[in-house]
């Protein structure tokens, strides 16, 4: 088996692991952040319902326009930032963190840390 097909099958598998531990309510949605090469981006989910509360992304038009590189730290930060800003005006203070199978290092740390910042509790 080639080595990134196994990296992608190992990922799957630690995103299914986590998703049958946590479920995303009206009253504590789930934060879902996706990480990929280029960008990074964030959404608030209501599991039960199926609707996303609110979302960000490094490629989103306004933000896109302050970053250099949407695949790094500073650019995780911010949409986390935005993420937090956007989560609170909707009325949600509270969330379950879903970090999506990868490890809580670097951009992903960065961006939980700037939705801690903007007001997100988790």
């Amino acid at each position: 088996m080639e080595k990134t097909k196994a990296k992608h099958i190992s990922l799957a598998r630690r995103q299914r692991r986590v998703r049958a531990k946590i479920t995303g309510t009206a009253a504590r949605p789930r934060l879902r952040i996706m990480r990929s090469n280029n960008n990074i981006s964030a959404q608030i989910i209501d599991d039960v319902a199926g609707k996303t509360l609110a979302a960000a992304a490094s490629n989103e038009a306004e933000l896109s326009k302050t970053l250099k590189n949407g695949s790094n730290i500073e650019a995780a930060k911010l949409v986390g930032e935005t993420i937090g800003k956007r989560a609170v005006e909707a009325g949600i203070s509270e969330v379950i963190f879903d970090r999506g199978g990868r490890i809580y290092h670097g951009r992903v740390q960065a961006l939980a840390d700037g939705a801690r910042g903007a007001g997100l509790k988790f």
